[in-house]
């Protein structure tokens, strides 16, 4: 039968392309190489004992690694894959109780990532079931029978308190913890929610009134402060007014002594304008008598005055 040569061609490269991959793929079951991925590390057991760890991503060859025992891997070995890339959980409703027996409930957020695959395996069955339990243990312990204040305001320092009780034994079991953050603290009861709701109305309440009196304190102090300096101010001024209108008098008697006789009989006058009393107004040449008490006998004695006397 004839067949053509560009058909041979093409089939034996399609039997080779499936060939490839199939030797690829035997060659891997019988653990010549292995293909390491990012933040995977992969452990090899041969009858039951660790001989060694694959963490560096990549293709990796067992044999340069461990030896000629690599080849029994496939037969009498296991491999184990572990990711240790950072994982993150979140613990929700850890209830404590805080100094005044309030019941809280606690929500702790906490990353962990795998640094030691061996350990991991093999020390505790359940790694990171055990790391849940501790980091709640750990966190009622540390936030139990504190005061309601400190536990709502320093949740970070309590955080690192928790993080540093909690990594000694993680390390120990092949992982490390990293940040560890007390997310919420919440009330559980609804009545103490309610109880708590209305002394924080209340005490708002307190303090606005207070804030209240106080500024009206503030600015009745002021305005007595303020009265107290403008009537000291005026009567600053009233008691220098009879020295500043003297030494004016003084000034214009030096200068003009008859101004200052016209302004004193002006003043004379306006007084005895303002007094209301009776003023007799003689011409200047007029005579008149003004009766005296006499001595002797109580009867008047005339008397004739010159009106050159009033001018």
């Amino acid at each position: 039968m004839f067949i053509d040569q560009g058909f041979g061609a093409a089939i034996a490269f399609f039997f080779g392309l499936a060939f490839i991959p199939l030797v690829l793929g035997l060659s891997r079951s019988l653990g010549l190489y292995a293909v390491v991925r990012e933040r995977e590390a992969q452990v090899f057991t041969l009858f039951g004992k660790v001989i060694g760890t694959l963490d560096d991503a990549g293709l990796r060859f067992p044999v340069s690694h461990f030896g000629l025992k690599a080849l029994l891997l496939p037969f009498f070995g296991k491999r184990y894959l572990v990711s240790t890339a950072l994982k993150q959980f979140y613990l929700r409703d850890q209830m404590v109780n805080s100094e005044e027996g309030t019941p809280m409930g606690v929500g702790i957020w906490y990353e962990m990532q795998v640094s030691n695959p061996v350990s991991y395996l093999f020390v505790n069955a359940n790694p990171e079931g055990s790391l849940q339990a501790n980091v709640a243990s750990s966190t009622i312990s540390t936030l139990s029978n504190l005061e309601m204040d400190k536990m709502l305001e320093d949740r970070h320092q309590l955080s690192r308190k928790v993080r540093a009780t909690v990594s000694p034994l993680s390390e120990k079991w092949g992982y490390k913890l990293g940040s560890v953050y007390i997310r919420k603290v919440a009330f559980t009861d609804r009545q103490m929610v309610d109880n708590i709701t209305e002394k924080v109305v209340k005490r708002l309440v307190q303090v606005t009134s207070a804030m209240k009196q106080d500024g009206e304190n503030r600015v009745g102090l002021i305005k007595s402060q303020t009265a107290y300096k403008v009537s000291q101010k005026m009567a600053e001024a009233a008691a220098t007014r009879p020295a500043v209108v003297g030494a004016a008098l003084n000034d214009l008697r030096q200068k003009d002594p008859e101004v200052l006789a016209a302004v004193l009989d002006v003043m004379e006058i306006d007084q005895l304008i303002a007094s209301r009393a009776e003023v007799d107004v003689l011409p200047a040449d007029a005579q008149m008598l003004v009766e005296l008490g006499s001595s002797s006998g109580g009867r008047p004695v005339p008397m004739a005055l010159d009106s050159d006397a009033f001018s």
